[in-house]
């Protein structure tokens, strides 16, 4: 069985699960601190969540997919005032888009 945990109803934190405000008492800090779950308890991502999770890694780790040429040959024309904007090719981009999230 599959159940979302979102946290909404709770009237307090759950006994022994980290929250900002348990763990700057705890451990006099702003950051969260890992607390250990009680025996016999487990977690299981889904695939979404998995994926969701490696994305938030990746993009923690900083801007590795930057084509830095390009980002300064936009600038470059943007500041000259010679950035041509193409609105059918953007609009080809937003249908193709919408064409994968219908997937």
């Amino acid at each position: 069985m599959t159940q979302k945990i979102d946290g909404a109803g709770l009237s307090r934190p759950l006994d022994g699960v980290a929250t900002p405000a348990t763990s700057s008492a705890r451990a006099g800090t702003d950051r969260m601190q890992p607390v250990a779950a009680p025996e016999g308890d487990s977690l299981r991502l889904t695939g979404e969540a998995a994926g969701l999770q490696a994305m938030a890694h990746k993009l923690a780790a900083g801007p590795a997919d930057i084509d830095q040429a390009k980002v300064e040959a936009v600038r470059a024309a943007l500041a000259a005032g010679t950035y041509q904007i193409d609105p059918a090719r953007i609009a080809d981009g937003l249908l193709g888009l919408e064409r994968d999230l219908a997937r």
